[in-house]
């Protein structure tokens, strides 16, 4: 009997959008060369397959009960009016970011660079939380001797918490549905294998059906689910950018992999907010949380050097302190020099060109290098004054008071803005000791000073020049 010729369709690896023919320019996302031929589904009779075709495996629906049954449409008035179950993970600053805790039938993806810290974090996680519910850690990476060698690395887990290597997504399937367990990891959905999907493992096909069965699996049963994704060399989760919207939230882990810093941001959430970070610090033992960042942020900071000082951002509620470092000097070519590392680069030629126009400092015949230091990346415009400060104290070669911490937003005019949450920052200067904070003038209405806490409020960059004079 003569084979029969594979369909084949065509997928953007942006947004997923099919078409039956190539096009240069996705008519979904608008993206241009994103259009990637996949086989298309064939007829399977595994679990998974039965799933993702609307077939029944079970009693129930997609609202509850087993996995499997065909939906039923219901009003609002017939919905359970319950809060989500949350489980708290033993980490405060991962539930944090998750908006207090692990909600029940989730699904959660974590992304990151290789060898930052996503398999670590997420194995001390499930043996904190194996304590009390039935955790299951599968893997498709790793074999179960080198999760054991990790294991012992970090502490011992306990015998609660049950490890599977496993790429078959079917296998993965009834496990599931016979174990029932309250918390799964997959490590990685990039490496999960669908047979009802003609393709490797990894393409955009597998991660979109493997995914979907997933999503399936955590809203009917309550199942959730933590799925680590690669990332590209951009710094996206690989694969389809439909994965992002069709899980629940969305972290990422993020920080230099040879420093010890780890910072893990939210960037979806539809449990709670993604303006909140949480501080990690890779040790010998694994990931051990940051308390208080400002002061890791600020430890080993130089005392007395010009070019430095310190500033404040907000990530969601918590004020970070965080040194700002500029270095100015007179250029040996026609063309001068421009870097900024940790924060945006426009954002730092556009303040030079305010401080020469606006004060007189010929910026032009000098190259000029900002960093943040610690290896932090920010851009909110909170940071502006302090960038504005430190490159005006490398350029005269005067150093600002250690003591000092300055924030606020600085417009092409040469005026200083107010910012958001300024009595956070504020707050957070007086914790650390520091005895003077220059702000912006417009967020000193109202606002009392902390004990031994000295507030100057400023309205233009040359009030603030006028101010390093003296």
């Amino acid at each position: 009997m003569a084979n029969k010729k594979k369909m084949t369709a065509f997928f953007c690896s942006e947004c997923g959008y099919e078409s039956a023919k190539w096009v240069g320019q996705c008519p979904s996302c608008r993206a241009w060369n994103t259009m990637i031929e996949a086989p298309v589904r064939v007829p399977s009779s595994g679990y998974a397959a039965r799933a993702s075709a609307g077939g029944s495996t079970g009693a129930g629906g997609f609202g509850g009960g087993s996995f499997g049954q065909r939906p039923k449409p219901v009003s609002l008035s017939e919905i359970e009016d319950t809060s989500e179950i949350r489980w708290p993970t033993g980490y405060p600053e991962l539930d944090r970011v998750l908006g207090g805790g692990i909600v029940k039938g989730s699904l959660i993806l974590v992304g990151g660079d290789p060898g930052i810290g996503k398999s670590t974090l997420l194995l001390q996680v499930t043996a904190n939380m194996a304590e009390s519910l039935n955790v299951l850690y599968i893997s498709g990476e790793e074999s179960i001797r080198q999760i054991k060698l990790r294991a012992n690395r970090i502490g011992k887990a306990p015998e609660a918490l049950k490890f599977m290597c496993e790429t078959d997504l079917d296998v993965i399937t009834e496990v599931l549905l016979e174990r029932k367990p309250d918390l799964v990891v997959i490590d990685s959905i990039q490496t999960m294998f669908n047979g009802a999907v003609a393709s490797a493992p990894g393409s955009v096909s597998q991660v979109r059906e493997t995914t979907g069965i997933l999503l399936r699996l955590a809203k009917e049963t309550g199942i959730t689910f933590f799925i680590v994704g690669h990332v590209t060399k951009e710094g996206t989760v690989a694969g389809p950018r439909v994965l992002e919207h069709m899980v629940d939230t969305v972290l990422y882990f993020e920080g230099d992999r040879y420093a010890s810093y780890r910072v893990l941001r939210g960037v979806k959430n539809r449990f709670g907010s993604t303006n909140e970070i949480g501080v990690f610090e890779m040790r010998a033992e694994g990931l051990c949380e940051v308390d208080n960042p400002s002061e890791y942020m600020l430890s080993g900071r130089p005392e007395n050097a010009s070019g430095s000082v310190v500033s404040c951002v907000v990530e969601g509620t918590r004020p970070m302190l965080t040194e700002v470092q500029a270095l100015v000097c007179r250029t040996n070519f026609g063309y001068p020099k421009r870097q900024a590392t940790g924060t945006d680069f426009g954002r730092v030629s556009l303040l030079m060109a305010v401080l020469e126009k606006r004060i007189g400092i010929p910026l032009s015949e000098y190259d000029a290098y900002v960093n943040l230091a610690g290896g932090i990346r920010q851009s909110e415009p909170a940071l502006d004054l302090g960038i504005a400060v430190a490159v005006l104290s490398s350029y005269r070669n005067q150093a600002v008071d250690d003591k000092t911490m300055v924030f606020g937003e600085v417009g092409l005019s040469g005026e200083v803005r107010m910012v958001t949450m300024a009595e956070v920052r504020v707050q957070e200067a007086a914790k650390l000791g520091f005895t003077t904070c220059i702000l912006p003038k417009s967020n000193l209405h109202n606002m009392k000073a902390p004990a031994g806490l000295k507030l100057i409020g400023v309205s233009s960059l040359q009030e603030v020049a006028d101010i390093m004079r003296e």
